[in-house]
């Protein structure tokens, strides 16, 4: 299927969920076997009630079929994300989240929900911390400038949100400087009018 350019730069969200399905995850698994041998590794022992670490995607599909129960990462509770929001409303800079929190949590709050405490007070953490950062992406946007862009502590969705406005942002204002400089100037004085 053909995508419209502005979003052939882009990755779908549905495809960073894919890449987030290889992130690593604690389960405590409702079965016993031994090790699980895989492309992607081999993972097990699986022994109730210890945990062990296995794919999102291994532990979602053994969570749908009633094999093990995921644990939470420390970062998906009601504490942290509540510090969380309380720092990306108070801070200028954006605090500090795993990189693919945002796939991570909406695949465990869609599969394991029975599995995490306070799931919907989570749901709601995460739409709020969500709508802070975004709020905090597009004020870093307009203080755009040719150079550089400073957003550090962005999460994989974030970027891929801003992309295609930056890719074309940063095109355009490269060529108004490419217009603005006077063509009798040489390349090195006009690396050195702007710091290099």
């Amino acid at each position: 299927m053909s995508l419209p350019m502005a979003l052939g730069i882009s990755m779908t969200p549905a495809e960073l969920e894919l890449v987030a399905m290889e992130e690593l995850v604690d389960i405590v698994p409702l079965f016993r076997s031994d090790r699980i041998r895989l492309i992607s590794g081999t993972y097990g022992p699986f022994r109730p009630p210890t945990k062990t670490k296995v794919p999102l995607w291994l532990a979602a599909n053994l969570k749908l079929k009633k094999k093990c129960r995921l644990v939470a990462p420390a970062w998906l509770s009601v504490e942290f994300l509540h510090e969380r929001l309380s720092q990306e409303t108070s801070a200028e800079g954006f605090s500090s989240l795993p990189f693919r929190f945002a796939e991570i949590s909406k695949v465990m709050l869609d599969v394991a929900s029975d599995d995490l405490q306070n799931a919907d007070k989570i749901r709601g953490l995460l739409k709020d911390l969500r709508e802070a950062r975004q709020a905090k992406s597009r004020e870093g946007l307009r203080k755009l400038d040719h150079l550089t862009l400073g957003l550090p502590h962005l999460c994989s969705m974030e970027i891929n949100e801003i992309r295609p406005f930056f890719v074309k942002a940063m095109d355009v204002m490269g060529k108004i400087k490419s217009e603005a400089v006077p063509q009798h100037l040489s390349r090195q004085e006009i690396q050195q009018d702007e710091g290099f």
